[in-house]
């Protein structure tokens, strides 16, 4: 393991699939990290009651819910006293912790974390709302450590075209990283998994 717990912010849009992705990742990875999840709502602990009935980490007291009580990205920037609070709450309860995912809540395009918060961002769109989503640009699409453009298996029935967002995501963010995904059939996942892991020089699994 790390020397402390790698944090892992996942931001986007309410409806983008941060849920599911941060649910995807837990079990993917779980057989070989100690990991722990941060989940941020409003008033509710929706995402991290789905995550439970999901069974993304078989220790439920793992994932710990935030209710912000307020606009969903100043927990993650300007005041990230309560999800700071959690983690170290969670580091307390769990020693041997690798990784924790932190979940915002459902925000816009210019919402970001605190570098105190998270040391690595995922910033989660989806074709569903349209292909011009990459070129509106906006922090979360140009300064994100990977940006996911999740749900691509629905390009055809809303008439996106992935060529143009791939187009306009390499415009927006340059050098940096982006992947196509769909959660459904995993497509994608692997591609995230190793980004983090080699980010967090995490210890990758050897295959038997």
């Amino acid at each position: 393991m790390t020397s402390s717990p790698y944090r892992v912010g996942v931001a986007g849009p309410v409806g983008s699939g941060k849920t599911a992705l941060v649910d995807a990742l837990c079990k993917s990875m779980r057989d070989d990290y100690s990991i722990a999840v941060v989940t941020n709502d409003i008033y509710t602990q929706e995402d991290a009651q789905f995550l439970v009935r999901s069974q993304a980490l078989l220790d439920h007291s793992r994932i710990v819910g935030v209710e912000t009580g307020g606009c969903p990205h100043t927990a993650i920037r300007e005041d990230a006293s309560l999800n700071l609070v959690a983690i170290e709450d969670l580091e307390a309860r769990f020693k041997d912790l690798d990784l924790i995912f932190v979940e915002s809540g459902g925000d816009n395009l210019a919402a970001t974390f605190s570098p105190e918060l998270v040391d690595l961002t995922l910033y989660v769109i989806d074709v569903a709302a349209g292909d011009k989503i990459p070129r509106k640009g906006g922090p979360g699409i140009t300064k994100s450590d990977l940006l996911v453009i999740n749900k691509i298996d629905l390009a055809p029935m809303v008439g996106a075209d992935l060529s143009v967002m791939d187009r306009d995501a390499k415009t927006m963010r340059g050098d940096k990283p982006f992947v196509f995904t769909n959660l459904k059939e995993s497509q994608g996942l692997e591609t995230i998994e190793s980004f983090i892991q080699y980010q967090g020089r995490l210890s990758v699994p050897q295959s038997v």
